[in-house]
């Protein structure tokens, strides 16, 4: 069984490049039939493909499984998928084949190919990963001991090692940002757009420095309620948010959205109202939910996922011994794993072990029927 990924990550890919290849909750499921259509259809595949797609802020990685590689044709088929051309997919992204692939998901699901080194919330996005695989029918054997045994390298990588102590979250860099233009935290207006895991990241980090309001903006009210009512604060509309905007020193924004849901003018009239006084802005989103131009703004200081980059990296310099040990135990685990895989492989010495157990199973079987039969014989001669 062959097993191959292909991706584009931050380390790869700008932002706007990566926004062309998320995929959103409700998509993965068709996005992976499609793609599984495509590679059965393609002449280096075989019908029986596994595949399953991790899409977040940072990252789109495709994983697949099948009897031949077919690299290109997946590459080609993203490419499509996102509009852009083969080449320029193909500079930005990354191909992996075998065990690199082992070691690749191993090192993701352990934090440390992330933004912020030894950051937890790869690894739940990973697993939200594998359901959606499953429950689409796409994910098979080979697949499902990939990610499990990825799962269980980070359990152990987490728990023997110091890698996700003293890290810097996405929401603490904001909040740290925010500190750095408003001399009082508390004195703020705070509005966060969305309702999803990040912004209760975020929401949770301002909270505790207490601003003088938080406000929940969402497409469906009861959602925002919820997060809230946890602060004490208070929810609006989507649709409502521009006539409100100026009313916030700080917008932090990370919804599912397609398309920017902040324009450049809604900003402009917001600045007017406020007599240019300075708006602090977040976009956490991938795509982007503020429109790039709002960043020619002279009085808004605007942030994205990368900007954000340089300040959840200040600490990682001083867990290298943490990263050494995860490093040694990742290897472990790719080492187990493609002792798995040959063991599985027709091809291999070892990979004999499979094939002979199904023979000594079925010439065990015709045994079996042959002394039923001859004790039937036995039997109807009334011989003991």
């Amino acid at each position: 069984m062959a097993v191959w990924a292909l991706g584009i990550n931050h380390h790869t890919a700008p932002l706007d490049l990566r926004g062309r290849f998320a995929f959103a909750v409700d998509q993965i499921a068709p996005t992976l039939h499609g793609l599984r259509q495509s590679l059965a259809g393609s002449a280096s595949s075989h019908p029986a493909v596994e595949t399953a797609i991790i899409s977040t802020c940072n990252r789109t990685e495709i994983y697949c499984a099948a009897h031949q590689p077919a690299i290109d044709h997946t590459l080609d088929w993203l490419a499509a998928s996102g509009g852009v051309s083969p080449a320029l997919l193909r500079s930005h992204s990354y191909t992996l084949e075998s065990g690199l692939v082992a070691r690749h998901a191993f090192r993701v699901a352990s934090g440390l190919d992330s933004m912020v080194l030894g950051e937890a919330q790869i690894l739940g996005q990973m697993k939200d990963a594998v359901r959606a695989a499953e429950g689409a029918g796409a994910l098979g054997t080979t697949l499902n001991q990939l990610f499990q045994r990825s799962f269980a390298v980070a359990k152990e990588v987490r728990t023997s090692t110091d890698i996700g102590a003293h890290s810097i979250s996405m929401a603490a860099a904001a909040v740290r940002l925010a500190g750095q233009l408003f001399e009082d935290l508390s004195k703020i207006r705070v509005l966060f757009v969305g309702a999803g895991e990040m912004i209760e990241l975020c929401s949770t980090h301002f909270a505790a420095k207490n601003p003088k309001q938080i406000t929940i903006a969402n497409r469906t009210l009861e959602r925002g309620e919820k997060l809230a009512t946890r602060f004490g604060g208070d929810v609006m509309r989507l649709a409502d948010l521009p006539e409100h905007l100026h009313e916030y020193d700080a917008v932090i924004s990370c919804t599912a959205s397609s398309l920017p849901i902040i324009g450049l003018g809604a900003v402009e009239r917001a600045l007017k109202k406020r007599r240019h006084r300075p708006i602090f802005m977040v976009d956490l989103a991938v795509p982007r939910d503020i429109e790039p131009e709002v960043q020619q703004l002279s009085d808004v200081y605007l942030y994205t996922v990368d900007d954000l980059a340089g300040v959840v990296q200040t600490a990682q310099a001083n867990r290298q011994a943490a990263v050494a040990q995860a490093e040694a135990i990742i290897d472990a685990g790719v080492q187990n794993f493609m002792h798995w895989m040959e063991l599985r492989s027709p091809a291999s010495q070892t990979g004999a072990v499979v094939p002979l157990i199904r023979q000594l199973n079925s010439q065990a079987d015709a045994w079996r029927a042959l002394e039923i039969a001859r004790a039937k014989r036995l039997l109807a001669k009334g011989e003991d």
